[in-house]
């Protein structure tokens, strides 16, 4: 990919006025981030995005879980209002999520990831650096050496950057991602050019170099894998290995739904992470 300076439109900007959270800023070594808190008394509940997923993008689901937990939405590294940061290994993920965790005084919160999330929250369980109380993982790619591409290429992913760096809306996203509802088609538009594109280059790299089952194993419970029923990340022989390799986690499928669990079926992924997380809450 080559190099392009990413674009926030004051019409995304104006998008956060809309969401009932407060921007947070921590810093990971010389990396700033940026992470949408969205109070309460609960259990800190800090959500991590997939590879093209800026913060806000996350927004309705984190807002159905404000009774439960204090959602909090990371802008991971290279994405929405957080900085680049030239490298994007897991491990360096990890530690952005460990400096969130320890910049805000969140006391032994849990993680939630989805999809490139999935697979930061499950390494930065295993490093064991900040005090959880559990994790739960949304789809995290299986790809890795030896088993095979990551589905989606990353020409696609260029390809999506182009349309929202050229100026893209809510009509064209929809010819991607039909089944969207439309308020996620106008942030995907919206926001999307706010990737870098060797944060999206160098993390689809690591779908297939860094190999999520050296992690999985030694996940400390309680842990939950929520997968969709059609995913093409999480096959029915990817999900039977991870049940297999560590039986003490808590496997469920969603049903009508692929990859983009929330996008796909909101009511039943919605529905499986509020009882992922609630023994996680004592």
């Amino acid at each position: 990919m080559t190099a392009h300076i990413r674009c926030v439109p004051q019409s995304a900007l104006a998008d956060l006025a809309d969401v009932p959270a407060t921007s947070r800023w921590v810093r990971s070594g010389s990396t700033r981030l940026h992470v949408l808190d969205y109070g309460g008394p609960g259990v800190p509940l800090v959500v991590i995005p997939g590879i093209t997923g800026p913060a806000v993008t996350m927004d309705f689901v984190a807002r159905e879980l404000t009774g439960l937990v204090r959602p909090l939405v990371l802008d991971v590294r290279g994405r929405g209002l957080s900085d680049d940061a030239g490298t994007y290994s897991l491990e360096e993920y990890a530690e952005d999520v460990e400096s969130v965790v320890t910049g805000l005084g969140l006391d032994r919160p849990v993680l939630f990831g989805h999809s490139m999330g999935a697979r930061i929250a499950a390494v930065a369980a295993v490093r064991g650096k900040v005090a959880l109380r559990g994790t739960v993982l949304g789809d995290p790619p299986m790809s890795g050496p030896g088993r095979g591409p990551y589905p989606t290429t990353l020409e696609a992913f260029a390809g999506q950057l182009a349309q929202a760096r050229r100026g893209t809306d809510a009509d064209e996203v929809a010819l991607s991602w039909p089944r969207w509802p439309r308020r996620e088609q106008e942030l995907r538009a919206r926001w999307l050019g706010s990737c870098d594109e060797e944060a999206i280059a160098a993390t689809h790299r690591g779908f297939e170099r860094e190999d999520f089952f050296d992690w999985w194993p030694s996940v400390p419970g309680p842990t939950a894998l929520l997968y969709g029923a059609d995913s093409p990340v999480v096959t029915a022989a990817g999900a039977a290995e991870a049940a297999r390799l560590l039986p003490a986690a808590a496997l469920t499928v969603i049903p009508d739904a692929a990859h983009m669990l929330f996008w796909d079926n909101f009511p039943a992924a919605l529905a499986a992470l509020r009882e992922a997380l609630r023994p996680m809450l004592t």
